[in-house]
């Protein structure tokens, strides 16, 4: 009889997802993976969306209810066919809060409302640190030396990036 229709949307869905992924991983540039995208993307996308429309499986099924919910949520699940800055998933801020969660699972509670907020205010800088490739503590370095010389002074992780490095 072939193949049932969850099978059949395990295979092609992840057959179509991996496409997404190697479309973007051959752009050269943000230029060119907005190229790619306009085109090739948006070719496996639309055949996603025929077989969604297409698909036989029962409304009250969890495939069915997972195909409603995809297509009536299309447009935002696809933005980044417009927008090529727009990453195919979060993992990058999931990683980025992979710390600051596990930090808080193994210390359970914070022992007052200032060691959290002390705490979320030093995630927030190591992480913003991070992201552009500062070395946090090279960074949280130069901040304690020059709130040490002018306190108040504010450093953030872009302007420290500006800055020469200090002897």
């Amino acid at each position: 009889m072939g193949q049932r229709i969850p099978e059949l949307a395990d295979e092609f869905m992840f057959a179509w997802i991996q496409d997404l992924y190697r479309i973007d991983a051959s752009a050269k540039d943000m230029a060119d993976r907005g190229r790619l995208r306009a085109t090739e993307s948006r070719a496996v996308t639309e055949k996603t969306k025929t077989w969604m429309q297409h698909a036989t499986a029962l409304k009250t099924t969890s495939l069915g209810g997972a195909i409603r919910c995809t297509l009536g949520i299309w447009e935002r699940l696809t933005a980044f066919l417009e927008h090529p800055e727009i990453c195919l998933d979060n993992n990058p801020t999931e990683r980025g809060i992979r710390g600051p969660v596990i930090g808080r699972r193994n210390r359970f509670r914070p022992k007052s409302a200032r060691g959290t907020e002390v705490a979320a205010i030093l995630y927030s800088l190591v992480e913003s640190a991070k992201a552009p490739g500062i070395d946090p503590t090279a960074y949280l370095a130069e901040v304690a030396r020059r709130a040490k010389e002018s306190p108040g002074a504010v450093l953030l992780p872009a302007d420290f990036s500006a800055q020469p490095a200090t002897a």
